[in-house]
């Protein structure tokens, strides 16, 4: 059960004593308290967990503080879609929204190389009127012999440049919680030019120790890959892990199951599941056709595969699109083969455009479909 306090509840003030001394006198309940800090007005939030079926909707309603009461049924207690729930299914970041009525783009470099690259790569977006990429500084491979990422070394010159070209966010994956420092002291360091949402991999998805350590820090963002070789219910619980610990700014990240079944393409591709997380939880969802396709292959049309399978994603109602470009890919170290050019940048925003239109058709159509 969730109880939803009135906004600017004082956690010093007398009715919520009141209503903290009540829950404390619940048998086999215990209390985890959320709080979102806004610009305006502070939300708290009252997780119950233990067995609440024996507590009484009304009765909660009316403690001191309550606004609202969610009865939780599903599995994913946090970020979860429950019924009659009213939470927001949204939050910002450094001065980006994401929610599962948003769409944002983040193209970028698989792993950063050099800082002319970055400069190229950032200052295409900027020409492309785009404010968020992705950038590789640390990279798990499969072959320990592998380029592994620059790691700390780059990112002084990656947030700084960031800064230079007005991206506001840069998701950027971490392999292990010294990673999370290492990022955080070079924005210090550069005077926090950018803002960057942290990727928990899809190798990673199931390490639970990394994802409680993310998830106890609030001031980053999360995109969290759906795990490759586990199922979905999996992978949506690992984000649960991540919200269970204090952070719920998270992004569902769907990159393609690895098997076969795939071929030719490098996993098979998983877009049809946006409508159903967006269906059990509140995330969103965020699809990465680079690593689904792992190809520049044409259809007949002319069409890059990578292409179509983005306008797939983002006519079911993708959220975020992580994709990869690069300015000289038989020079990128890692992915290159796959990586688009950053001629063709304005063609790929353009026929992002023409899917989510068609996404926004759709909706508008259901909606008089309904009435």
């Amino acid at each position: 059960m969730i109880l939803i306090l009135s906004p600017n509840s004082d956690p010093q003030g007398g009715e919520y004593r009141q209503l903290t001394a009540h829950l404390a006198g619940l048998q086999g309940i215990r209390t985890r308290v959320h709080t979102e800090r806004g610009t305006e007005q502070t939300l708290t939030e009252i997780y119950l967990i233990g067995d609440t079926k024996a507590l009484d909707v009304d009765d909660m309603q009316n403690l001191p503080c309550v606004e609202r009461v969610v009865r939780v049924s599903e599995e994913y207690r946090i970020l979860g879609r429950h019924k009659d729930d009213p939470r927001p299914a949204h939050f910002d970041y450094n001065g980006v929204r994401f929610g599962q009525d948003t769409l944002n783009v983040f193209a970028g470099l698989c792993a950063v190389d050099n800082a002319e690259h970055v400069e190229l790569m950032l200052k295409a977006l900027k020409e492309n009127g785009q404010t968020c990429t992705r950038m590789g500084a640390y990279k798990p491979r499969t072959s320990p012999y592998a380029f592994q990422g620059h790691g700390r070394n780059c990112l002084p010159y990656v947030f700084e440049l960031a800064g230079k070209y007005g991206i506001k966010v840069i998701a950027m994956e971490i392999t292990h919680e010294s990673h999370l420092d290492e990022i955080r002291a070079a924005l210090r360091q550069t005077g926090n030019p950018t803002g960057v949402m942290l990727q928990i991999g899809t190798r990673n998805t199931q390490n639970f120790e990394l994802l409680k350590i993310v998830g106890r820090q609030q001031e980053l963002p999360v995109l969290l890959k759906r795990g490759f070789g586990i199922t979905l219910d999996e992978s949506l619980n690992a984000a649960e892990y991540l919200a269970s610990e204090g952070n719920r700014n998270v992004v569902f990240g769907l990159r393609g199951m690895k098997t076969n079944m795939g071929d030719p393409h490098r996993n098979l591709v998983d877009f049809a599941h946006i409508p159903v997380v967006k269906r059990l939880t509140r995330m969103p969802v965020c699809i990465d056709p680079s690593h689904s396709v792992g190809s520049r292959n044409a259809a007949p049309d002319g069409i890059l595969d990578v292409m179509h399978a983005t306008a797939q994603g983002v006519v079911a109602g993708a959220n975020m699109v992580l994709v990869d470009f690069h300015p000289a890919p038989l020079k990128a170290l890692v992915d290159g083969p796959q990586a688009l050019l950053l001629k063709e940048l304005p063609h790929f925003l353009e026929d992002v455009q023409i899917a989510r239109e068609a996404y926004l058709r759709r909706v508008a159509l259901q909606q008089r479909v309904a009435a």
